[in-house]
């Protein structure tokens, strides 16, 4: 018989089934509510020690470079190194701390040994006791042990950091030896204050620019920071990129290190040797306005020089004599000097009274001058001269001559990318309401004005106009970048800005390049000539006021010299200011020294020999030749006369390099090739110079830092491994 279904029964269960539900539902939200409220604080602590959001990624700053591609400020890693010795005992391998007697294992003193030998100030036992108490120490509150003790409290550069994860225990992974390190990218300049007052600052610790290069192009040099957020997955926090960083851009300089390294040395020398305070050298090249050089050197109070203050662009002083050669120049392109030989002036025994107060020559002391044209008032820089010149062309008519000193670019406001940067400053006479007389002039301002007082002008103005003067009258923008770099490709360039086409005409330009190439010859500025080649330039040698007296105490000098090389093709022009206190004080023959020194250092560079000139036919010798571009060595030696096993197709200037290395005996030298390295592995650089290195590592797309001279003796990615377009190698030298 069919058994009937007992509905009532089902419903009972259902029932109680949906009260049980009903209860567990209350009881999940009840438990909700409670984590919401009373435990959300808890709660929020435990997300936030496994998850966190919106990170900020920090782009890598980009390079400062100079003009041959040497690296004058740039991103390089510090290491700080720690131990967490609760990773050692989660691990369980307290054997390689401690043997079974609890003594310290023999690898544990071979690491304290290998650390005495990196940081030679503290000894092994010493290591070995710091590691001993961090082993030792625990917590009070938590029982746990510490996870970041310091094994050396300084950071250290990548190189050493590589050396200490060779040690021993240190060489195995963290979780076994508990050594972990935290990385910091930090601004460096690898040639140290070389160029800093140019180059410019930033915080090491932030990167964040103040100064010079670092801020006027910061823009450029940041990038844009990303975001990311951080999860905490098995115990390990996996980083997820949510916006990736863009590193900053590249900017190639004008410097030229070997020029800043040759005007730092020449203008230190002569600063020590006249007790002086402060130096000041540009050398610029004359047809496009770059900078090859810019040194500031102030002396601190132990006696000692350095690059502070950036005084080429932002001091305003009285610029004295060198301002003469704008104003001979203003009174020739007016048309009141028609003939320099016979426009003559007397300027007595070197002092004249001029509207009621003695104006001298630097010789009064010795009779002054007497009768002199306008080519020997500039050749032995004559304040008479030139005052007794301009007063009687502009004395009635003031505003002409400040308006043709304008008109020469003197005034010019440059716009230099600085923010330390000072412009000219060369008032204009200007008129009561009445217009009868002058508000801001009196009668001694022009004669004054006319021998570089009553003027500000920073250097690199006064460099400027010279370099003017060189480049047949057209006046350029001093240039301190070239262009902007990206992985090596160029994003944008800065091409030569003319400022002035023609400062004046070509009759008076004439004239005023062969009174100034006189100054040097026959006049005050022998000391910066060269028996090498010409030079041409102008002496100034000015007082410096204190509180708008100079009679106040011991007497400041401005010290100048101010001019170009070679004069019949000038290529370079130059500008040296030194301020001292007290006499002996001379333009001519302590600036002048500096820029001589400087000339001369920048011509021998250029100088090319032929090779036979290099050859001793009494000696024989059989150089000593790097790996690398075995073709170019092959075509050098040769050249020399040396024997080279050859063989080698093709022209060093027009073909490929090929890659080999160099065994040399008492003979000859031979030459081996090696087959090429994969263009996706890194090839094996070591033993190689600094340019075949460089050159072979570029061509794959690697960015290069290079550390120290000679051979290469190390590379942090080891030969055979792959690498990333772009990627950074650092390369040891010695």
């Amino acid at each position: 018989m069919k058994q009937q279904f007992d509905n009532r029964k089902s419903m009972t269960r259902y029932s109680l089934i949906a009260v049980v539900m009903m209860f567990v539902a209350v009881a999940v939200l009840g438990r909700a509510f409670y984590v919401m409220t009373a435990e959300r604080s808890y709660w929020l602590a435990v997300a936030a020690q496994v998850k966190k959001d919106s990170v900020i990624i920090e782009p890598t700053r980009g390079n400062i470079l100079s003009a041959g591609g040497q690296q004058l400020a740039c991103n390089l890693p510090e290491y700080r190194i720690y131990m967490d010795f609760e990773a050692i005992r989660e691990s369980k391998c307290d054997t390689l701390w401690h043997d079974a007697q609890g003594k310290p294992t023999k690898e544990l003193r071979e690491l304290c040994k290998g650390l005495h030998k990196l940081f030679p100030s503290r000894s092994a036992e010493e290591f070995l006791q710091n590691l001993e108490d961090g082993y030792a120490w625990k917590s009070a509150t938590t029982g746990k042990h510490h996870r970041a003790w310091p094994v050396w409290k300084q950071r250290i550069p990548y190189m050493k950091y590589t050396e200490v994860k060779k040690l021993p225990i240190f060489k195995l992974r963290q979780g076994l030896s508990g050594f972990y390190a935290q990385k910091f990218m930090v601004r460096n300049r690898p040639y140290g204050p070389m160029a800093a007052s140019i180059v410019g600052s930033a915080y090491k610790e932030t990167g964040k620019a103040y100064a010079g290069l670092e801020l006027a192009y910061d823009t450029v040099l940041a990038g844009t920071p990303g975001i990311k957020h951080r999860r905490k997955v098995l115990n390990k926090f996996i980083n997820i990129s949510d916006t990736a960083a863009v590193d900053g851009e590249d900017i190639v300089t004008t410097i030229d290190v070997s020029i800043q390294d040759l005007a730092e040395r020449s203008l230190k020398k002569e600063l020590i040797k006249d007790h002086a305070y402060t130096g000041v050298a540009i050398v610029m090249e004359v047809a496009t306005g770059d900078i090859k050089a810019m040194v500031n050197l102030d002396r601190d109070s132990l006696g000692n020089y350095y690059e502070g203050r950036n005084h080429a662009i932002a001091d305003l002083l009285e610029p004295g004599s060198v301002f003469k050669t704008a104003s001979i120049l203003t009174a020739l392109e007016d048309g009141f000097i028609p003939d320099t030989a016979n426009c003559k002036v007397d300027t007595g025994y070197g002092i004249m009274e001029m509207h009621g107060a003695k104006m001298r020559d630097h010789n009064w002391h010795n009779g002054g001058y007497g009768v002199i044209n306008v080519s020997r008032i500039l050749q032995v820089s004559s304040n008479i001269g030139v005052s007794v010149l301009i007063d009687k062309f502009y004395g009635k008519n003031p505003e002409k001559f400040v308006a043709g000193i304008h008109r020469l670019g003197l005034a010019t406001d440059l716009k230099l990318p600085f923010p330390e940067y000072s412009a000219p400053r060369i008032r204009f006479p200007k008129r009561d309401k009445t217009g009868k007389y002058w508000s801001n002039w009196s009668k001694t301002a022009l004669p004054w004005m006319s021998i570089g007082y009553e003027t500000q002008v920073p250097p690199i103005s006064t460099l400027t106009f010279y370099n003017a003067i060189a480049n047949g009258g057209k006046m350029v923008k001093p240039r301190f970048v070239t262009r902007v770099e990206k992985d090596g490709e160029v994003v944008r360039e800065y091409p030569v800005e003319v400022i002035k086409e023609h400062i004046c005409s070509n009759a008076a330009l004439g004239i005023i390049q062969d009174i100034l190439f006189k100054v040097v010859h026959v006049g005050l500025g022998k000391t910066a000539g060269s028996r090498a080649f010409d030079v041409s330039g102008k002496t100034g040698t000015a007082q410096k006021a204190h509180n708008g007296s100079y009679k106040s105490g011991t007497v400041d000098y401005l010290l100048s010299f101010c001019g170009y090389f070679p004069s019949e093709k000038p290529k370079y022009s130059c500008i040296v200011c030194i301020q001292k206190s007290g006499l002996p004080a001379s333009g001519g023959l302590m600036s002048g020294q500096v820029f001589h020194d400087i000339a001369e250092g920048i011509m021998a560079k250029n100088i090319r020999y032929p090779s036979k000139a290099a050859k001793d036919e009494l000696s024989r010798f059989v150089p000593d030749v790097k790996r690398g571009n075995i073709l170019a060595a092959d075509y050098v030696l040769s050249k020399l006369g040396m024997k080279t096993n050859g063989g080698w197709n093709g022209s060093y200037v027009t073909g490929n390099p090929v890659w080999g290395s160099a065994k040399s005996n008492d003979k000859e030298v031979k030459l081996e090739k090696v087959a090429a390295t994969p263009k996706n592995q890194m090839p094996d650089v070591i033993g190689m110079g600094a340019r075949d290195a460089v050159y072979l590592l570029e061509s794959r797309g690697m960015k290069v830092t290079i550390r120290g001279r000679g051979r290469v003796m190390q590379q942090s990615l080891a030969h055979g491994k792959p690498f990333k377009r772009g990627q950074k190698i650092e390369l040891i030298l010695n």
